[in-house]
């Protein structure tokens, strides 16, 4: 008996010690597969390939005001001609420096006014101080197809708006366009009650929204301005400082920026800024044309022919004599170099100060 047990142990122990390890491995659910060992990379690693800067959007159309880039739907619409006060008392100006096309000009006593051209006030915020028109201004509006924007007018501009056909609104003696127009309090206290009177770009979009004048250009309306991407003169004399005098009382200090491109504008001693948009004046293009003015009452009006005559054009820092000529009153500028070829502008806004052939200076350098 005692044989026996001792036969049958070793195979008991060999079951028992199989059993243990067989429990001993054992794992709830499905087992981990081993990991795999790190792949060996021979040779150079690229880096992984980034993903291209989507391209900057451009717009299909083109502002014919300053040859860049616009929205399509703007390209045949007519501009927003605006008259701004530019007396030293009445600054800052609002929305001067979004203007397309700065036109500067005297008007009696010597003081100066603009009339600042949008091809679209689209993003345009306030605008003003509004001031009154003369009848050169409607030309120049005319010579757009522009409607005018204006608060009253010498009583010779109020019989002309009629008689040529300016679609206008008015602050003063207007109806129903009166009321795009308001009195800003804190200018009324700080400037003055009349250089308080404002409007904005979204007004004036929201009443010509209403169908009072036609929006956009009949057929066959073209604007014959040439632009370049550089419209810097070949051959052109120096003219990064420019002084344009108007009379005793305004004269225009235009100081060329390479870094922008642009001439930056100063008046009355200091920086001409943008109330609105805090920016300085500027242009790509500074034209000077000089007109034969001519003083017309005791209240100092002028009469400005605006038929033909010498002038100069800056641009990228230099500058050359042209000529220029409007057919009639609604016709636009037309600018010729001294051999007679076409003017080239730089794409960008215009700055265009027109004065007294006999009076007025302009000094470069």
């Amino acid at each position: 008996m005692k044989t026996t047990i001792n036969k049958r142990m070793p195979a008991l122990l060999l079951a028992l010690l199989t059993a243990v390890s067989l429990a001993g491995c054992g794992k709830k659910g499905a087992e981990t597969p081993p990991e795999e060992p790190p792949k060996t990379i021979y040779g150079p690693q690229l880096p992984e390939e980034a993903e291209p800067d989507p391209e900057p959007y451009v717009p299909a159309g083109t502002n014919p005001l300053t040859g860049e880039p616009m929205e399509p739907e703007w390209e045949n619409s007519r501009p927003a001609a605006v008259m701004l006060n530019n007396l030293k008392a009445a600054q800052p100006q609002l929305g001067i420096s979004q203007a397309d096309i700065i036109y500067e000009i005297p008007t009696e006593g010597g003081i100066t006014r603009m009339l600042a051209l949008y091809q679209t006030l689209e993003g345009v915020g306030e605008l003003g101080s509004v001031r009154s028109t003369r009848p050169y201004y409607l030309e120049l509006a005319l010579g757009h197809d522009a409607i005018l924007i204006h608060a009253g007018g010498s009583e010779t501009a109020y019989a002309d708006i009629p008689a040529w056909g300016v679609d206008n609104l008015d602050g003063v003696r207007g109806g129903s366009d009166a009321d795009i127009f308001w009195r800003d309090p804190d200018r009324r206290k700080s400037n003055g009650y009349e250089h308080s009177l404002l409007t904005s770009g979204e007004n004036i979009q929201a009443y010509l929204a209403e169908g009072h004048f036609p929006a956009e250009h009949g057929a066959g309306y073209q604007y014959p301005q040439a632009f370049a991407e550089d419209g810097t003169p070949a051959g052109g004399d120096a003219a990064e400082h420019v002084e344009v005098q108007f009379s005793n009382y305004k004269t225009g200090i235009f100081r060329y920026d390479a870094g922008s491109g642009r001439y930056l504008a100063s008046q009355y001693g200091e920086a001409h800024i943008d109330g609105d948009t805090k920016d300085q004046v500027s242009a790509v293009n500074l034209l000077v044309l000089k007109a034969k003015m001519v003083v017309l009452d005791g209240e100092g009006r002028l009469s400005v022919k605006l038929t033909e005559g010498e002038g100069t054009f800056f641009c990228g820092g230099k500058s050359v004599p042209i000529r220029w000529s409007k057919a009639d009153r609604n016709s636009p500028f037309v600018y010729t170099l001294e051999d007679g070829s076409p003017l080239v502008l730089g794409q960008g806004n215009s700055y265009i100060c027109i004065i007294n052939r006999q009076s007025g200076k302009v000094t470069a350098g």
